[in-house]
This record gives structure tokens, sequence and C-alpha cells, in this order.
């Protein structure tokens, strides 16, 4: 994939509990172990999940119903690209802040996810992405993404 940079951040998002279905925020913080009060912070390699609104599409079909930006576990809700697409040690710059991908998808949860107790399915553990801080900041609903391939 080449450099693109009309990728728009459509919802930022949080939880204090693993498992649980994330909160839109009007803002979130980066540190260096991820996204300030949030319970997948850390020092390890999924610090900030994203995924797409692209991504919520296909899988509203599959379920039937509309979701919530969040309801994935996700920090970041993107349009503009399909994340999935992307590649280990590519990198995302918001603003300020600098991320770099370090996996495309993970393994289910199944049983410990809310969605996939409701849904029997989950999008996650194949097109979700997620990214270690590189450079600190804050990051906002709104804001503009570029997308820079390694």
């Amino acid at each position: 994939m080449k450099e693109t940079n009309n990728i728009e951040i459509l919802s930022v998002n949080i939880s204090i509990k693993k498992g649980t279905v994330k909160e839109a925020v009007d803002t979130i913080e980066l540190n260096s172990k991820g996204v300030v009060n949030d319970a997948h912070a850390g020092d390890w390699h999924r610090q900030v999940s994203l995924l797409g609104k692209e991504s919520f599409k296909k899988f509203e079909m599959i379920s039937g119903r509309e979701l919530k930006f969040g309801e994935f576990a996700e920090n970041i809700t993107t349009e503009g690209i399909e994340l999935y697409k992307t590649t280990p040690g590519d990198r995302f710059t918001i603003g300020n802040t600098v991320l770099e991908v370090t996996q495309i998808g993970k393994k289910c949860h199944a049983k410990g996810c809310a969605i996939y107790t409701e849904v029997g399915n989950c999008i996650m553990p194949k097109e979700g992405i997620f990214c270690k801080v590189i450079t600190a900041g804050k990051i906002s609903k709104g804001d503009k993404m570029t997308y820079i391939p390694q």
C-alpha cells in the first residue's frame, strides 16, 4: 500500500477493564505504555488497537445490526483505509503522535469477549490491528491520520 493521508479518526475509545466494550471519549492521551487509563496499556506490543469503519460495515452485514464504535474494544476507529492490509513496521501519524503497527489480528477471546458472547463472532481477530506508541500525544475524534508504509 502507498502513503495515505485522507484517513479520519471517527472515534477514540477507552475501557478500564479488559474484555469489555470501550466507551467513546472526546480525546485519548498516549504515553510510552499506550492509552492513558486504558486496561490494555502496558509494556507490550499491543498498546493501541485500531479498527476501520470498513470492517464495521462488513460485520454489520454479518450480524444484522448496527454497531457502536468501541464495541470491538478498539481504541481508535478510522475511516479511509483497510487497516488489516497494513504490515508490521508501518507507521501512522496523527498530529504529533506516531504509532507503529506491531500485529494484524489476534487470538479471539471468544467467551471472554462481549461482542462474541452477543453475536457469536468477532472481526478483531482478522481485521483489527495493534500498534505501539513511538511518539506520545493526544488524539481526538475528527483528527486526520497519515499512513506511512515502511
